[in-house]
């Protein structure tokens, strides 16, 4: 059946412009109706038998050409996948970002990573940012004697909820517990104060992106949403265990404030540091962690000074790890 499919994958030009084509992977109707996820590819100029594929945040969506083209010149072919219900992949009867459970995108990684094979690649790193950073280090965990991928690179990963104490051991427990039973009541987002602010062109950031696709308010959250989020944290903390070489990548400082200034420049905004860096270490395996100084929450959005060092980090690691052997 993949195999057919595979033959049935016309790739059509993307949004990005030239040379990003995208194609669309369709799956079974979930508790919403219909549902699909997106893969946009930008080969590299020379034929190469390695590839990335790049997994977006929460409240996100790929739309960072720079982060491919790096990878071009690198000699990789670089993926990357809008989730369901989110960017390219969003239907109009959807809830943007409701999914129940970290496993419904497995269907989207496991038809993408047999995509990219099929396409001659191998030797394939898996890449997430944020929420994404959880959905990859999950999907490892779960398939550690995959044949599909061979390394695992994290950018700030939702290894934990950016919350106090109290809210995080008690108030996620008892939310994640009611969202068994009650999965499309929903509750306030955490405000994202002046993250987006930092980002985008049109305010403090040099960045261009749809506010449809990745607003600056966080949407309300599905409470099946919260559990979804709690039960992937839960597995990695449990398992541990990550079969190959990983990368974890996050800033040196969290940013607390409120209000715009110039800090949100040189800290992450989003989540908090010192849960990355606990559950990062607990992490068995062959994990790398490095600290970025100045580094925002999506690392390679920082200022061109420190994503620059993200690029010569990312791609040392890479070369010592892979490209000796490969």
């Amino acid at each position: 059946m993949q195999e057919e499919y595979f033959k049935n994958s016309n790739y059509a030009p993307d949004l990005l412009g030239i040379g990003y084509e995208k194609t669309i992977l369709s799956f079974p109707d979930d508790y919403e109706g219909k549902v699909r996820a997106t893969l946009i590819r930008k080969s590299a100029q020379k034929s190469s038998q390695k590839a990335v594929l790049y997994v977006h945040g929460f409240n996100d969506y790929f739309f960072q050409k720079e982060m491919a083209e790096k990878f071009n010149e690198e000699g990789y072919n670089f993926y990357a996948l809008d989730l369901r219900k989110y960017g390219r992949s969003y239907l109009g009867h959807q809830k943007f970002n409701n999914v129940r459970s970290i496993i419904e995108y497995d269907e989207e990684l496991d038809l993408a990573l047999h995509l990219i094979k099929s396409e001659n690649n191998h030797q394939v790193i898996l890449m997430g940012h944020s929420n994404g950073g959880l959905i990859t280090t999950n999907y490892a965990v779960n398939h550690s004697n995959s044949k599909l991928f061979h390394g695992l690179i994290s950018n700030s990963p939702f290894y934990e909820f950016n919350l106090s104490y109290i809210t995080r051991t008690i108030g996620v427990p008892i939310l994640s517990f009611w969202g068994q039973y009650f999965p499309n009541l929903r509750i306030p987002g955490v405000p994202s104060g002046s993250y987006g602010d930092s980002l985008h062109v049109q305010r403090h950031g040099e960045w261009d992106y749809s506010l449809a696709w990745k607003p600056h308010e966080v949407p309300k959250l599905n409470l099946g949403f919260i559990r979804a989020i709690h039960k992937a944290q839960k597995n990695i903390r449990q398992k541990a265990i990550i079969g190959v070489p990983t990368l974890i990548l996050h800033s040196n400082q969290s940013i607390n404030e409120k209000h715009w200034s110039e800090n949100f420049e040189r800290g992450d905004a989003v989540l908090n540091v010192t849960h990355i860096k606990k559950y990062a270490h607990k992490l068995s395996g062959a994990v790398t962690i490095c600290e970025i100084e100045n580094g925002i929450h999506d690392l390679i959005l920082s200022k061109k000074p420190v994503r620059e060092e993200v690029y010569r980090i990312l791609f040392d690691w890479i070369n010592t790890n892979f490209n000796k052997t490969h």
